[in-house]
């Protein structure tokens, strides 16, 4: 593993762009990804507003707006630091599972609401028929998504005793 004194900060500046980049791609807003990319390179997991804004060369504000919507969508939290006035924006635990079961629970919202409109179209209907093969996708990602968590965890429990 590399200490954080031999770490190159170009190639890590450089990364905070790439990954916050594809996480922009995949639906993230671009300034928020491109904090949690940032937020990823600290060995603490912790940076304040400050530390963002100069990290990432953005403007004060741009930061507010950012980690507001990460606080909200519970993959940052917000936290004071002891002795001081500054908050401090960190990864929360276990994030990527966290966030991926609450993805699983929304699929079962996904599933109510779309067989509410195979109802109301009527399933031999065009229209009612592809929601059907909507529904049908959901359901089956659903199930699929409660298994693979499981699985993650069996398998995150092995990775760590390994590390």
């Amino acid at each position: 593993m590399t200490s954080t004194t031999e770490r190159d900060t170009q190639a890590v500046s450089q990364f905070v762009e790439r990954f916050g980049g594809i996480l922009a791609d995949t639906g993230v807003p671009r300034m928020p990804a491109r904090i949690l990319a940032a937020l990823l390179t600290t060995d603490s997991g912790r940076l304040t507003a400050a530390e963002i804004a100069e990290l990432l060369q953005i403007s004060p504000a741009a930061v507010s707006g950012a980690v507001r919507y990460l606080t909200t969508v519970q993959i940052v939290s917000r936290e004071r630091e002891p002795g001081s006035r500054r908050d401090v924006f960190r990864m929360r635990d276990n994030v990527w599972y966290e966030t991926t079961f609450r993805k699983d629970q929304m699929l079962g919202m996904i599933d109510e609401v779309l067989g509410e409109g195979v109802d109301a179209l009527g399933s031999d209907s065009a229209a009612g028929a592809r929601l059907d093969e909507t529904r049908e996708f959901f359901r089956f990602v659903h199930g699929e998504l409660g298994s693979l968590l499981d699985r993650w965890r069996v398998h995150r429990e092995k990775w760590l005793e390994e590390r």
